[in-house]
């Protein structure tokens, strides 16, 4: 007998393709699915994953079984949601997915509130990129993700999936006290030129909707600084160095040395929530989506 919980180490490895990646995914060392493997190939008297410089790779056995562990994890998920639809209430396990600033400025209160107000329902977060968290959830990694698209750059809903928006998100250019651009009421994208940028490294939906956008006014922009935490871009833009193009949620409080100004039109990225259709009649899933809308407006400023 295989045991499923073994099955389940095998496939989020597969899915992120590490053993430390996996264990971050479901919440255990990497020593803890370290040994789940070895005990399932013991269980399976095949060798399931193999050495490759310095990580690991499944092999060819391993792959068909993670594929099978897929289809169990799947049919496993359709009897626990039917169960929990009959009891009527949240319960068993929850993993959401979120981007950085929403595990900081939203998330925080929607899980304080599955927690006082459902016992039974054990939820936990994972904070993920926005680039990786919907096919995470159409993998079965996760079973709700919180992520986001730019009013220029639409998101697709993959095939298999529910959304909900949750709300906007606007933005603003912080610009150091002393800057020409800080006595302004508004600024216009072609202010925005010729300017020292302070923003998040490439390969960054953040970053590439900067470039864009700047691109599509006409100038190149010059990139001086990249972090991936917006405090670090905060203290940059509180250092003189840039000015940087940040949305508010998770932002948190202005120093006095920066300045907040508004620009039109005002960019905008949209925060959805995505599940599986599958597990849509989970009271967990409707129970969160409901909290994640009602707690929007007091995390928008």
């Amino acid at each position: 007998m295989l045991d499923l919980s073994r099955l389940r180490a095998l496939h989020a490895v597969s899915v992120h393709g590490s053993v430390s990646a996996a264990a971050v995914a479901l919440g255990y060392t990497p020593s803890a699915v370290s040994q789940s493997i070895t005990k399932l190939e013991r269980e399976t008297r095949t060798t399931l994953l193999e050495r490759r410089g310095r990580g690991v790779a499944l092999t060819d056995a391993a792959v068909r079984l993670a594929e099978t562990a897929r289809e169990l994890l799947a049919m496993v998920e359709r009897a626990e949601t039917d169960l929990e639809e009959q009891r009527g209430v949240p319960a068993g396990r929850l993993v959401i997915g979120a981007f950085a600033s929403a595990a900081r400025g939203l998330l925080p209160g929607v899980l304080a509130a599955l927690a006082h107000e459902h016992p039974a329902l054990d939820a936990r977060l994972v904070e993920v990129d926005p680039h990786l968290s919907v096919g995470l959830v159409a993998q079965g990694v996760l079973d709700l993700t919180v992520t986001f698209e730019w009013d220029i750059a639409p998101l697709p809903a993959p095939e298999g999936l529910g959304r909900a928006r949750i709300g906007d998100d606007l933005c603003d250019v912080l610009v150091p006290r002393g800057h020409p651009l800080a006595g302004r009421e508004r600024l216009g994208h072609a202010d925005l030129a010729h300017q020292r940028w302070i923003c998040q490294p490439p390969d960054t939906v953040c970053h590439d909707w900067l470039v864009r956008t700047l691109r599509a006014g006409g100038s190149e922009p010059d990139l001086a600084y990249q972090a991936a935490e917006n405090h670090t871009q905060v203290a940059l833009v509180a250092a003189g160095l840039g000015i940087a193009l940040l949305p508010r949620l998770g932002r948190g409080p202005i120093p006095e040395g920066v300045r907040a100004v508004p620009l039109k039109p005002v960019p905008v990225r949209r925060l959805f929530t995505y599940w599986r259709t599958g597990a849509a009649r989970r009271p967990a899933i409707s129970e969160t989506v409901r909290l994640l809308r009602e707690q929007w407006p007091s995390r928008s400023l």
